[in-house]
């Protein structure tokens, strides 16, 4: 599919006046059209809803936004689970799906209501001994170990995955938290990242309705949800063809339909907890180019890095590249886009065709509105970009500063040193 920025030179020129490069820029309209289309595919189930991944974007404002279009938050940390309970995500409009968790935060979880997804049968009794009674509505994460495979290709080796239970451990941890009060149980897994197959759902989606209907029959427990978990990937090569979330949505239907109803399961809800597929492709990280060098290679240095983005350096991710201003010029010369890091692999592209870059020119890095400014670090005390939403009517708003050294140096316990490091 091809790759076009969603917003014009001419505007990030006028943004980047106000908000210094390098900052991640959100669509609002993208965000909010793609909400929608999701929640149209999964229509005919009733209870549906999607719990965004806040890992993914941990932005109150985003966050917001998706609230509106009916979306709940997935969480896994005491700080996601107090940036849901600030835009109003109280109860069960949040899902707590943690691993090696502290007491301390499903403590936090329990008290604001949320769904607490236990990930392993340890943890059952842990919670009795440590936070105290269940509550009425809980939740098992399932592995089913060895390789998943779709239309006979290997998607993921859930094998060597640490999150999750094997099918006796739920079924035993099932047994004893109906023991402990529990009335309505939730089955959740998550076994492929970023898929581009619109098979992924409907594969895992019989999988966990064979699961959940084997766990009615053998434990006599009330399957109240399903979590499909996320899993949804997005395009990221221009050659990739996006996921089609209709054609998945029908998938899961029919499975739905042949599984879940002739066993008088029909009332079972469908949750996702997807990241990437909702806020992925509507973010970019813009960048300026204001360095060039000439050795055994040709670079373009800009002002952003891997503590910016890092996919690329810790996944040799690929991301697509506009050099904004030249969209339709022909890409006849051959970089490597890099950052100010003390480290080699602090490269945005390697051997990259490309149109000639200048300095001063604007980069638009694609597909950063998931993964992308969250995973950012301060390695070599590199400091945090701005964010920006570009809203609906073209207007922008400056939804997280950028840092400055004194954010850097606040943690710093002893406030002479503090002091000191600005005389």
């Amino acid at each position: 599919m091809e790759k076009k920025p969603f917003v014009t030179r001419e505007k990030l020129e006028e943004i980047a006046a106000a908000v210094p490069t390098p900052f991640h820029i959100y669509d609002e309209r993208g965000i909010r059209e793609n909400a929608r289309a999701l929640r149209a595919a999964f229509a005919w189930n009733p209870g549906f809803r999607e719990y965004f991944a806040v890992k993914a974007e941990p932005n109150p404002v985003i966050m917001q936004v998706l609230r509106e279009e009916g979306c709940g938050s997935d969480c896994s940390s005491m700080t996601e689970l107090m940036l849901a309970r600030a835009v109003g995500n109280d109860g069960h409009l949040t899902m707590f799906s943690s691993n090696e968790t502290p007491a301390e935060e499903y403590a936090f979880a329990a008290k604001m209501g949320a769904i607490i997804n236990f990930d392993d049968l340890t943890m059952v009794d842990y919670y009795q001994k440590n936070v105290g009674p269940f509550p009425k509505t809980m939740c098992c994460r399932f592995n089913p170990g060895g390789i998943f495979t779709v239309s006979n290709g290997i998607m993921d080796n859930p094998g060597d995955a640490k999150y999750g239970m094997t099918r006796e451990q739920l079924f035993e941890a099932f047994a004893k938290m109906k023991a402990g009060g529990v009335e309505h149980f939730g089955i959740h897994s998550f076994l492929v990242s970023n898929s581009i197959t619109n098979d992924y759902y409907p594969m895992l989606a019989r999988l966990l309705f064979q699961l959940a209907v084997e766990a009615k029959e053998k434990v006599g427990v009330h399957v109240a949800f399903v979590n499909l978990s996320g899993g949804i990937g997005i395009p990221y090569r221009p050659d990739q063809q996006a996921n089609d979330i209709f054609a998945i949505g029908e998938g899961v239907r029919k499975a739905f339909e042949e599984i879940l109803v002739p066993a008088g399961m029909g009332d079972v809800s469908i949750f996702t907890e997807l990241g990437r597929f909702m806020t992925g492709p509507y973010g970019a990280l813009v960048t300026r180019a204001v360095h060039e060098k000439h050795i055994m290679k040709e670079y373009i240095g800009v002002d952003a890095c891997a503590c910016n983005l890092m996919r690329p350096a810790m996944y040799g991710a690929y991301h697509h590249i506009t050099v904004m201003g030249k969209e339709n010029a022909p890409a006849d010369h051959v970089y490597d886009v890099v950052g100010s890091l003390c480290e080699n692999n602090d490269k945005f592209a390697i051997d990259r065709h490309l149109p000639k870059i200048d300095i001063g020119d604007l980069i638009y890095i694609h597909d950063t509105g998931a993964h992308g400014f969250s995973m950012g670090y301060n390695y070599n005390g590199k400091l945090r970009s701005a964010e920006v939403l570009l809203k609906e009517d073209g207007s922008f708003e400056l939804i997280r500063r950028a840092e400055t050294p004194a954010d850097y140096f606040a943690t710093f316990d002893k406030l002479s040193v503090y002091k000191k490091l600005f005389i």
